[in-house]
């Protein structure tokens, strides 16, 4: 995530710089350092981020879940169809699609913002 996209979300979202710092648990300057490009925005906070926008725009959403939209063979061993949360497959870690079989938890997330599941999550 870059910095425009931090920005854009946390306007997306409704919230002062402030109120997302409070709201992600971190320093006013850290939402600061990251909207100026001074830092570098990790992994754990830009899921956050897609989460909150995923809740916020999903409330009134009919979701199908992941395992339904891939046809995928593999639900009975993932955590996704385990928690019942094939909306959030890209949220969680050792999900079995087999897209990002190996692949680190940056490269997933740089993998599923690609993905139907989440940009159907993320669309107005």
């Amino acid at each position: 995530m870059e910095k425009e996209e931090f920005s854009a979300s946390r306007k997306k979202l409704g919230k002062t710089q402030k109120q997302l710092a409070q709201l992600l648990g971190m320093a006013l300057k850290t939402v600061h350092s990251y909207e100026q490009g001074w830092r570098k925005i990790p992994t754990h906070i830009e899921r956050q981020m897609f989460f909150l926008l995923c809740k916020q725009r999903s409330r009134h959403k009919t979701l199908t879940p992941c395992w339904e939209t891939k046809e995928c063979d593999m639900k009975l061993e993932c955590p996704a169809w385990e928690f019942q949360s094939g909306h959030l497959c890209w949220f969680m870690c050792g999900t079995k699609c087999e897209e990002v079989q190996g692949l680190t938890n940056e490269e997933k997330l740089q993998k599923c913002k690609s993905c139907e599941i989440l940009t159907s999550l993320l669309s107005e």
